[in-house]
């Protein structure tokens, strides 16, 4: 997969602004607050019509325009394509696809892209909902349908909550409370096994590279954890319901007690460990770093054992945290597919990475 030629309007800090990429890797350069990020978040829009960065589609506007434009040719699946995305103050947005009408969940699987940012650091450091999300990203990729499930369960989750919330002014409520329930772990036990064979896949293509990143000094492991009761996340699918509809029935009155949902997919935690180590309390800083790129470079592999062939790379602003070795290792790594590199760097970065070099300065691309 690759992206040919991008063109903005009105997209953040950008006016109006056209870049072609070649089909290696692409340096990005320039000074902070220039633009760089903003680059790679409109091509990441391309992935499922979502920011990495924003829920909101008013704060991709920039300053004093009344809308924004993505336009892309890429190449994905064999094909081109051309996508276009129109965002509109007050308006939902909307997508074409070779001009045909989308929907941002049908946007998802046209054309993919694995993103490293410096706040994927909370891969490792923060709670649960970073790593569900890790998994729910690369999975949508995979299988788009996925998308839909995710939502789903989070349209049943916020109802069940506000069930939960307010049924001691509104009796009524518990009469749906059951019902919710139940759909909330028949999706859960969807969502289950394609999380857990997703973390299967992650660790087998994860633990290779982190060997070689760390040169053979650290060993990343890891392990799919959900509620108590399911005893095998890759069992069948009615098996796993049976077992969480137990763990339902077991926190049903702590529930209604509490006002949270306490049982389901939500609950999910993907446990990474460093040498035998819980990585989130005892990795240091270099291999926090470590553990995290491993992982996204392992999911861009993942892709291409599905498809046969790359999704985009998107490198934000790695290189500068990194010693030579761990440089040089990533740079040796991301052959084979199409790169985009945000650096501070100069045009002395072509001489190490041998790639096409665009300089972004205060919302222009040369």
């Amino acid at each position: 997969m690759e992206i040919r030629r991008i063109a903005l309007n009105g997209f953040r800090n950008y006016e109006f602004a056209s870049a072609e990429f070649s089909s290696g890797i692409n340096v990005i350069s320039g000074e902070n607050a220039q633009g760089k990020t903003n680059l790679l978040e409109a091509v990441y829009l391309l992935t499922g019509g979502r920011s990495f960065r924003t829920r909101f589609d008013r704060e991709l506007i920039g300053f004093d325009y009344s809308g924004a434009e993505v336009l892309a040719d890429v190449v994905a699946h064999g094909r081109e394509q051309t996508v276009k995305i129109a965002l509109r103050q007050g308006q939902r947005k909307q997508i074409w696809v070779n001009g045909v009408k989308k929907t941002a969940s049908e946007l998802q699987g046209e054309f993919a892209a694995v993103l490293f940012c410096p706040s994927d650091l909370d891969i490792i450091r923060s709670g649960a909902a970073e790593r569900r999300k890790l998994m729910d990203q690369a999975i949508v990729q995979l299988r788009p349908g996925y998308g839909a499930l995710i939502s789903e369960y989070h349209r049943l989750q916020e109802q069940k909550t506000a069930i939960l919330k307010d049924w001691h002014e509104k009796p009524s409520l518990l009469d749906m409370l059951d019902d919710f329930s139940n759909r909330m772990c028949r999706v859960s036990a969807k969502i289950i096994r394609y999380r857990a064979a997703y973390a299967r896949r992650l660790e087998r293509a994860s633990q290779p590279i982190h060997a070689d990143f760390s040169g053979g000094r650290d060993e990343i492991a890891l392990s799919y954890q959900t509620v108590s009761t399911v005893t095998d996340p890759l069992a069948a699918e009615r098996d796993i319901y049976y077992e969480i509809c137990e763990h339902q029935e077991r926190h049903r009155r702590a529930e209604l007690e509490s006002g949270q949902c306490l049982t389901g997919a939500h609950k999910d935690d993907l446990i990474i460990s460093v040498n035998g180590q819980s990585a989130r309390a005892f990795a240091s800083q270099g291999q926090t770093r470590t553990a995290a790129l491993s992982l996204k470079l392992a999911e861009r592999e993942i892709f291409r054992e599905e498809f046969d062939e790359y999704p985009v790379l998107m490198l934000d602003d790695v290189l500068s945290e990194l010693d030579s070795r761990r440089q040089a290792f990533v740079l040796n790594r991301i052959g084979g597919g199409q790169t985009l590199i945000t650096c501070c760097e100069g045009e002395e970065i072509t001489s190490r990475t041998g790639g096409r070099v665009l300089f972004v300065e205060n919302g222009n691309i040369r």
